[in-house]
């Protein structure tokens, strides 16, 4: 049996953990942004099929087009944060079944194609997403979770060509203290939950 995680890892990645609207712009290296994703990637999806794909966006250029097609004071802070990920979702995510569920190879082909594969390929690369973000933390980084953006127009603009679809996008780096607000509350266990 695994111990629970001491009050200071628990502290960095939920309790003290922030959302942050601006970035130490300092450069995050290739090696990290790999080591994220190669502990989120197991976090658990159904089927494992793992539909979630992750753009690193880190070049100016490309922190360019991200901000120009994104919204309000979301466009700030993907030019200043030294990386923002924009996390989408392969519809086509079966083509991988034979790789990631070797016992059942097959088992998620009869989703292409039909209505079911993009809600299951959505709610699987939020949980991805939701993985990146705490893979980000465990490993010393901010993140700033984001939805304002055009999404049409990033599909276009990162996944022309395929059947990937963006979902959110997330700010990685170090954040800073300018324009924190404080932290909001958040609903108790018994607004928000029951045991049955």
């Amino acid at each position: 049996m695994a111990s629970p995680l001491a009050d200071p890892a628990l502290d960095q990645i939920f309790r003290e953990a922030r959302t942050y609207n601006a970035w130490n712009p300092e450069p995050l290296p290739e090696s990290l942004l790999r080591e994220i994703y190669d502990l989120a990637k197991f976090g658990p999806t159904a089927a494992n099929s793992s539909p979630a794909r992750f753009v690193f966006v880190t070049s100016d250029a490309a922190r360019a087009k991200l901000s120009a097609l994104s919204s309000g004071a979301n466009q700030a802070k993907i030019l200043e944060a030294p990386c923002t990920v924009i996390i989408g979702y392969d519809v086509d995510f079966m083509d991988h079944n034979a790789k990631l569920l070797p016992h059942a190879p097959t088992m998620l082909e009869g989703l292409r194609g039909t209505p079911h594969a993009d809600p299951m390929a959505f709610r699987n690369s939020s949980l991805q997403g939701a993985y990146l973000i705490v893979a980000a933390r465990a490993l010393g980084l901010d993140t700033g979770p984001m939805s304002g953006f055009d999404n049409a127009g990033v599909d276009a603009a990162f996944f022309a060509g395929t059947n990937t679809k963006s979902n959110f996008i997330c700010s990685l780096g170090h954040g800073t203290d300018a324009n924190l607000f404080p932290r909001n509350p958040r609903l108790t266990f018994d607004e928000a939950c029951r045991i049955e």
